[in-house]
């Protein structure tokens, strides 16, 4: 058979539907991206409400789903269970999630902020974290603010055994202090900044450092089926992150339309306690996140057999990071 008849052939069989084409390929792209948005994140609501993420994979004919995450533990049971691709938790958190075997890769960073604190009510009498010994604390567990509260309480020589932990997801444990049903709670914005502004909650414990980065997670099975989409999904969010930058107006509308909260509580917390100026996760976000996985297994949480630096290692994928200035 000559060159010129199996090429014939080959082309024949093209035609006829024998040998795989283009448009079948194309079917091993997703059907949709499955994303969240949390008012803990708030490039995610400005991506959100702009359809950026959607314009961007219209031409494939991939939708983009949207699911709200209300704390970084729901982003990672989310995606530990394959119901989201894409999930907004913060460093810590998604370290210890790595740890207990959810197949995630960190990617991005959204925000540097301050979100979590130590929050009680002006009538308890607690003004430190040794007055919390044997008092009722709202907590979520496997979030910065769990995260928080365990360093907070291993500095000052105490530790979840010595105080009464009620679990709550965050908007309820927001509830729980006002309403008195606990004494103290460790809060997350934008509930924290309300419980402030609107019911005179006081914030008796603060260390900005101890809070970890906001980073957008991925599933590992994704990320590697699918590598471009990903490169082009952080893309579209460098593009919004810095939007947001340049437009603090725009963020603060996205953000009161998707919390319904007024506009010095949405203020307070993009004002105050939101750095939104990087975009990689570099040195400084790798060692917030390593600190706090070091704190957490000296504290007990983190067994000592674990190599956390590893574990850190493993979770961090900077092979899709785009230009972040």
């Amino acid at each position: 058979m000559t060159l010129f008849t199996r090429r014939n052939l080959l082309a024949s069989a093209v035609l006829v539907g024998l040998l795989p084409t283009t448009a079948l390929f194309a079917a091993d792209k997703p059907k949709e991206i499955r994303i969240d948005w949390a008012t803990y994140n708030p490039v995610s609501m400005v991506l959100k409400d702009h359809g950026w993420l959607e314009k961007e994979f219209e031409p494939d004919g991939i939708k983009i789903r949207w699911v709200q995450t209300l704390g970084s533990n729901k982003a990672l049971e989310f995606l530990n269970a394959a119901s989201i691709d894409f999930g907004s938790s913060a460093g810590a958190a998604a370290l210890v999630s790595k740890i207990n075997g959810n197949p995630i890769k960190s990617i991005y960073v959204y925000s540097k902020p301050e979100w979590t604190a130590l929050v009680t009510r002006k009538d308890t009498g607690i003004d430190k974290v040794e007055d919390l010994k044997g008092k009722r604390v709202a907590v979520t567990r496997g979030t910065d603010p769990h995260i928080f509260l365990v360093r907070a309480l291993q500095k000052a020589g105490l530790t979840e055994k010595d105080i009464r932990p009620v679990l709550l997801q965050h908007p309820d444990g927001a509830t729980a202090l006002i309403r008195g049903d606990v004494d103290a709670w460790a809060g997350l914005d934008p509930m924290m900044a309300q419980a402030e502004i609107r019911d005179g909650a006081r914030l008796f414990y603060r260390d900005p450092d101890a809070n970890t980065y906001g980073i957008l997670n991925v599933r590992e099975d994704f990320a590697k089926e699918h590598p471009d989409i990903v490169r082009r999904v952080l893309k579209v969010y460098e593009e919004a992150r810095k939007f947001s930058l340049a437009n603090p107006q725009e963020v603060e509308k996205s953000f009161i339309a998707a919390s319904k909260l007024p506009k010095d509580v949405v203020a307070k917390q993009l004002a105050e306690r939101t750095d939104l100026t990087n975009g990689r996760i570099g040195k400084a976000q790798r060692d917030s996140i390593l600190a706090a996985g070091l704190a957490l297994q000296q504290a007990g949480v983190i067994a000592t057999s674990v190599d956390v630096k590893g574990a850190l290692d493993a979770l961090v994928d900077d092979s899709f990071a785009v230009a972040s200035h």
